[in-house]
């Protein structure tokens, strides 16, 4: 998962926000509220963007008075902030990438990765030429055999010539 919610100019991310799912608003570092919607409507809305987020905004009169202005939303008159639809299964990937099984587990994905990249790019199997099940599968045993044999052949000592050792 590719988390871009972190910001490289020195305001606020999203992650000083803090997230309260019970009430569906976002509180900012100087302690206001960031709701979706200010108001009942009488046709309700879903407040679903065609990005698939929904928007959470402070008031413009809250960031007026706010000393936290410049660090917080410096060329906009108050600060939004996008929240996914599916944030909280975000949230539960972003635990797991910071245990110590998760970076054991990335080590090992990127070997075998690695190895299935090198049998599209080296051996040229971007395409099964034999069809069906069993064909792909026999066409892969066949690559996977020349990739090991390959790997094999790297890790045998090289022999100097019989007339070199009589020397």
């Amino acid at each position: 998962m590719f988390d871009k919610s972190n910001r490289t100019d020195g305001t606020f991310s999203r992650a000083d926000f803090n997230w309260d799912g019970e009430a569906d608003r976002y509180t900012c570092p100087a302690g206001k509220e960031l709701v979706q919607f200010r108001r009942t409507y009488a046709i309700p809305r879903s407040g679903v963007t065609s990005e698939g987020t929904r928007l959470y905004r402070a008031s413009k009169k809250d960031c007026d008075a706010c000393e936290l202005k410049q660090r917080c939303c410096p060329n906009a008159v108050a600060r939004k902030v996008p929240r996914d639809l599916n944030e909280d299964s975000r949230d539960v990937a972003r635990a797991i990438a910071e245990t110590s099984g998760y970076e054991r587990s990335r080590h090992r994905r990127k070997k075998v990765e690695m190895l299935f990249a090198h049998l599209k790019r080296i051996l040229r199997m971007a395409r099964l030429r034999l069809r069906g099940p069993c064909g792909a599968r026999d066409e892969f045993l066949l690559a996977a055999t020349a990739q090991n044999l390959r790997r094999l052949a790297k890790l045998r000592p090289l022999r100097l010539p019989t007339a070199a050792m009589a020397i």
